[in-house]
């Protein structure tokens, strides 16, 4: 039968790097060469939960590190004989999505407007002047951006050479998503996981939606400490009043304690005790609690609802009442809460809160209720990760999904998920660890925004049109998706939305977590390809970033523990930052990204992927050009090596690369090879692909610079020493390219297709019983060591790499090692006389240049 030629079946006269993406990734895709066989059983199937990338631009170079990451451990797997399971997803609702909307476009959503489906988005968008459009007509501008954004990834990620199945796609927006998102909720409420509840949220202004714990990060942020008087205590030392230190005075009238440490000798006397607030006369009580600081200021602390996350500590645990001043907006309320003076308080009603700031220290300072000026201070305060202003507490009702927050027994359940998960590297289990013990509460999933999966759920409505949130209605999971808003509940019709006796929607969207946290079960099936879902899931896989193991990788588990009572996956492999040349994190909120399509353009796909690969599992990697070129330059030196060994006999498919390797040189390179493939493996099998890539490139410039000077000579002959030589090489090309192909998967298919059927990626990964490796690992080292030693010679003094060398002495422990392969060394060294000096001792080496003895 007569075999399939090579797809090139020659040798390119000059081979280059240049072009070879878009020719090998379009052959890639017509072959189907990544395309996922279902037919495979689960054992012979590798799933991988692909992270998707949020699509809000453009990706940098920080993607194309990680993204990396994966795909050579997915091309791994493949040559080991397993089906990878590896899609895309792109994760396009959210916060990111509505703010690139508003921006690209210059409009904003306004839910109260009727749709328009004639409406055109302005000629010239102004961001500071924005359009307002209905919830539809806005949801339709995000999703015409995001697939235009979603046609660049792909471009990019195919460019990079991702192995990735371009036929199994999703968005997180799309309907089978957002299905299996809905399904999961509509369990979680129906066994009591999901619940709603009224209370302190930590709020961003400025995109006026909760923000959940795992969105948080502390910033620096200047303030003052204002050393402020509260009405005194007859018969007490504080008859006088008592003086607070804030930086928040613009929060008095929400003020409902002071708070002291219980062990505080000095305001003993004013535990149980009331006191009057400055300016408003309102009075609140002195109490003692565990969290006042003593040394921070005057000791004593003012307790508002709310200005910071211990003050809803305090009003939970001491049972205090509310008094909300600051409104969705970020502004105070217009009207004051109870008890407090209308007439005082409409100095601030409505300002900023800076400006009411302001304004109540110039009335403090009218009272002479304010001692000294403001100290100035820096202190850190919560943001939300996306945002630019501290976030406020507003009193609002959310959805919450029960996360072990609130419930030991579940918590400890989900720290024993994190045990049976392998991680790579092990020591990121500590952090998913820290997390879950350290969860404050659980899981807030509702946001108050437009483009996200809608919470499905409808209320009736009472004989005052108000809702009735304790009796939801719930659509039945064979009609999902839904949106309420445009959707209608059972039973009901839509002339009765909003009417008494009616029904209204629900009117918040899923956090874009609640959704990303399901990647899993989206890609998988779930509940939608039984077939596909008993292959694939749990899956072996996860690989991500150590910063959202709090979020991406810990929703995930407890999405699965609740409803399968598993794990999504059995391997968490996380990657590290990218960072720029200031060792910061790249991103684009700081401006100091680099985009990757300028970079693969002009050194290569291969050379980019190089510099990523060398970044190990969960560690930060600085941005450098420098091993990008080094990448290149391997890239390169596989060709030309590739050419030379290629080009000694006949080059068909199968020339030589059979033949008997009978000489000690050429039986010492192989088995050197055999310990590097058997290196190589157990580091992919550990995921550490940066070790494999190491142990293949130290071992390929070896063999370049010594292999390949040392048998140059002998491979051109005729003889058994030439076809042993032949043999020898081409069995090693065929390993290192291999062994190169997870890592450089241009390069290498490029030169397996100039004379192997089929594809590189598609060839079953090296094993060391395939080099008939018997020979003696040390003829190499140490002749390559001696070829060394004369090179330097002849570099020190001056001459040619062909320079004669009249005598060469060889002596020590190694010399009969050396003898073993001396007329390979003779003719690589150009060698004259060749002398044996056996001994006991270290490797000795003498070189007699022919030019020094002619003189």
């Amino acid at each position: 039968m007569t075999q399939e030629p090579p797809r090139h079946a020659t040798v390119p006269e000059r081979p280059s790097l240049d072009g070879l993406e878009p020719v090998w990734v379009s052959r890639w895709e017509a072959e189907g060469t990544y395309r996922f066989d279902r037919a495979k059983t689960r054992e012979q199937v590798y799933s991988i939960d692909t992270p998707p990338p949020t699509v809000s631009g453009a990706l940098h170079v920080g993607h194309v590190f990680s993204y990396t990451h994966t795909d050579t451990i997915a091309r791994f797997q493949r040559m080991r004989g397993r089906e990878v399971f590896y899609p895309m997803g792109w994760d396009d609702n959210g916060l990111p999505t509505e703010r690139r909307v508003q921006n690209h476009f210059g409009v904003r959503c306004d839910p109260s407007l009727p749709y328009d489906p004639g409406f055109l988005p302005p000629d010239k968008p102004d961001a500071k002047r924005q359009v307002p459009v209905s919830r539809r007509n806005f949801i339709e501008l995000c999703e015409r951006l995001t697939k235009e954004d979603e046609k660049a990834f792909e471009e990019l990620w195919r460019h990079l050479g991702l192995s990735v199945d371009w036929s199994l796609t999703y968005a997180t927006i799309d309907g089978a998503s957002r299905a299996a998102s809905q399904r999961a909720f509509l369990r979680n409420l129906a066994r009591g996981e999901a619940y709603v509840a009224e209370g302190p949220t930590l709020w961003d202004v400025t995109f006026r939606t909760a923000v959940a714990q795992a969105e948080l990060e502390d910033r620096e942020w200047p303030g003052a400490f204002h050393r402020v008087r509260f009405g005194g205590v007859p018969g007490t030392a504080y008859a006088e009043g008592v003086h607070i230190e804030t930086t928040r005075p613009e929060l008095i009238p929400a003020c409902v304690a002071l708070v002291a440490h219980p062990d505080d000798e000095r305001y003993q006397p004013l535990f149980g005790k009331t006191v009057r607030t400055p300016l408003f006369g309102v009075h609140v009580p002195v109490l003692a609690h565990r969290l006042a600081e003593r040394d921070k200021g005057s000791g004593i602390a003012m307790i508002c609802t709310f200005g910071d996350v211990t003050d809803v500590v305090w009003w939970r645990e001491l049972d205090l009442p509310t008094r909300p001043v600051i409104g969705w907006d970020g502004r105070m309320l217009a009207e004051p809460p109870e008890s407090v003076p209308a007439g005082t308080y409409a100095e601030l009603a409505g300002r900023t809160t800076h400006s009411a700031r302001e304004r109540i220290v110039e009335m403090l300072r009218e009272s002479g209720e304010i001692e000294g000026e403001p100290r100035k201070i820096s202190r850190p305060v919560k943001f939300y990760e996306k945002g630019d202003r501290p976030l406020e507490i507003v009193t609002t009702r959310q959805w919450y999904v029960r996360n072990g927050g609130r419930d030991a027994g579940l918590r400890q359940a989900l720290l024993e998920r994190g045990g049976e998960l392998r991680w790579h590297p092990p020591h990121m289990r500590v952090r998913y660890e820290n997390w879950v013990r350290g969860l404050a509460g659980d899981w807030l999933i509702s946001r108050q925004r437009f483009f996200g999966v809608p919470i499905p759920v409808w209320y009736p409505l009472d004989s005052e049109g108000e809702p009735i949130h304790d009796a939801p209605i719930v659509p039945p999971e064979s009609v999902l998706p839904v949106d309420p808003a445009s959707d209608v509940p059972p039973g009901y019709a839509e002339e009765q939305r909003g009417k008494p006796f009616g029904f209204a929607a629900d009117p918040d969207v899923m956090d874009t977590w609640a959704t990303s946290s399901l990647s899993p079960q989206i890609v998988s099936g779930w509940e939608r390809d039984d077939d596909l879902y008993r292959r694939v899931f749990p899956m072996d896989l996860r690989p991500q970033a150590h910063e959202i193991i709090r979020t991406w990788l810990f929703a995930s588990v407890v999405r699965a523990h609740l409803e399968s009572g598993v794990l999504p996956w059995r391997e968490a492999a996380i990657s590290g930052w990218i960072l720029d040349p200031d060792r910061k994190k790249m991103s684009k909120s700081k401006g100091n990204v680099v985009t990757p399509m300028g970079l693969l353009r002009e050194y290569g796909s291969d050379a980019v992927r190089y510099w990523a690969a060398g970044g190990r599992p969960g560690t930060d990697t600085a941005f450098d050009t420098g091993q990008i070129k080094v990448g290149r330059r391997l890239a390169i030196k596989i060709l030309n090596a590739s050419k030379f060994v290629l080009g000694l006999g006949d080059a068909g498919p199968d020339a030589d690369a059979d033949g008997e390797v009978t000489e000690a040189l050429d039986r010492s390179m192989l088995a050197r090879l055999a310990t590097v493939v058997e290196e190589a493996t157990a580091a992919f099998e550990s995921y550490e692909y940066t070790r494999a890539l190491e142990a293949a490139e130290r071992f390929f410039w070896e063999f370049c610079d010594d292999y390949l000077e040392l048998v140059k000579a002998r491979a051109y002959g005729a003889d058994a020493g030439a076809l042993s030589a032949r043999a020898a090489l081409r069995r090693a090309l065929q390993v290192m390219l291999r062994l190169f192909a997870p890592f450089l998967p241009f390069v290498t298919e490029e030169v397996w297709s100039w004379w192997r059927q089929g594809s590189v990626h598609r060839a079953s990964w090296p094993s060391a019983g395939e080099l008939d490796a018997a020979g003696d690992p040390e003829v190499l080292a140490a002749v390559s060591e001696v070829l060394r030693e004369i090179r330097k010679a002849k570099s020190s003094a001056r001459l040619s790499m062909r320079a004669e060398v009249a005598r060469l002495a060889v002596g020590g422990a190694a010399a009969e090692t050396v003898r073993r392969a001396k007329d390979d060394l003779c003719a690589a060294g150009t060698v004259g006389e060749f002398v044996l000096e056996p001994g006991d001792g270290e490797l000795s080496v003498s070189v007699t240049l022919a030019a020094v003895a002619a003189e």
